[in-house]
Parts: C-alpha cells; structure tokens; sequence
C-alpha cells in the first residue's frame, strides 16, 4: 500500500525504489490482540533485509500481533535524511489512522527495527510529533509517538562508534555536526521516549 497515493515528498522519480510502501500481516482472528507492530527491516540504509521484515511479522502474527512492514526509501537509491524519517513517520500515522479497519487498539502501537532499520525506529522513538490536528490530510492529524519500541541490534549513533555505512547511505559523505547529533538517537532520549526492549546477542562482535 503506498503511503503517499499522489506521492511521496521529494521522490525522485515513481519507480518502485520511489514509492515507500506498507504491507499488512493480519493475525488469526482468533488470537488477535488488539495490538499493532510497524516493522523496519535493516539493511545498513542501502537495502531491505527480508528476514527482518516479512519473517518478523509472520512470528508476531503467530502471537496475535497486527504488523505492518515498511518499504523506506534507501541511500543505495539516492536518498538521504530526511527522506527515510518521512517514510517511518506516515507509517506510524498511516497505521494509527487505520486503526479501526484493522481492529486494532490505536495505543497500542510500536515500531520494531533491527541494525539501519532500528536506528530509523529509534529515530522515530525519539523524533516524534502530536500530528497536525488542523490538516485536510486525516493522516497527518495523528500522532508519529509509538506507544513501545523494539529495537533488534540497532545501529544508535551517528558519531565515532557509527556503523559507517550506514550512516554514509543516511547522512551522505560529509554530513555538519548537528546534523549526526541530531541523529544520534542515544542524545535525543527523554522522559517523553516511549519504554523500550534493546537486545542483541554475543554473536554481534560490532
């Protein structure tokens, strides 16, 4: 499903690398929770690991979880912030202003990213807005805060201790110094920051 039908801001062109899309992974109607997952597959911001999104949602759906996997726009496809946070953003609004169709609890909704694709929920986690109440669009009237994150080996700063690929494919080559504060996730935590599940395993040696 296109976030944007006209759309997405600053798309380059409408190929399929153009279009930021979500995908629906509906539950068992008879062990549907209520709850809601917008999912964010790695791929070091230049591709879309699979595994990180269609295989998750297929084990949150076995537990009664709604998912919604997003397709974001890459650095490997000429797109740089803030480009991938508008994706994640309407995602999250997209879904909560979709609530209802999808019968599920609109406060219970959370974003779930591993390695680039956790660093972009944690962007989210941390970046988030109330929503516009006064626009046309009913999508940009809800809230982007979710109400929980997971984040799976999450890429976290932008500075010294970076995965620099990724932040090359999100920042480009020569981002300013605000610009990587801004985005280094682990500065930006507040008490307004929605809880949290951080992991990883031994087996990471980053």
């Amino acid at each position: 499903i296109p976030l944007w039908p006209d759309g997405a801001p600053g798309a380059h062109g409408a190929s399929s690398n153009d279009i930021p899309t979500i995908i629906p992974y509906l539950p068992d109607g008879t062990n549907a929770t209520g709850a809601a997952m917008v999912i964010c597959p790695g791929g070091g911001y230049a591709h879309l690991a699979p595994h990180e999104g269609n295989d998750y949602a297929l084990w949150l759906n076995q537990h009664g979880v709604t998912c919604f996997v997003l397709k974001y726009r890459l650095g490997s496809s000429g797109y740089h912030y803030p480009a991938e946070f508008e994706d994640v953003t309407r995602a999250m609004r997209w879904t909560r202003a979709h609530a209802a169709e999808y019968h599920i609890d609109a406060h219970r909704i959370g974003v779930m990213g591993s390695s680039a694709g956790g660093h972009l929920a944690a962007t989210l986690l941390t970046h988030f807005d109330a929503g516009d109440s006064h626009a046309a669009d009913v999508i940009k009237r809800q809230s982007s805060r979710p109400d929980l994150g997971i984040l799976c080996y999450a890429v976290i700063t932008m500075g010294k201790l970076t995965h620099q690929g990724s932040r090359e494919n999100l920042l480009g080559k020569n981002p300013s110094p605000e610009l990587v504060k801004l985005l280094s996730n682990e500065l930006q935590v507040t008490a307004s920051t929605p809880p949290c599940f951080l992991w990883t395993t031994f087996e990471d040696r980053t």
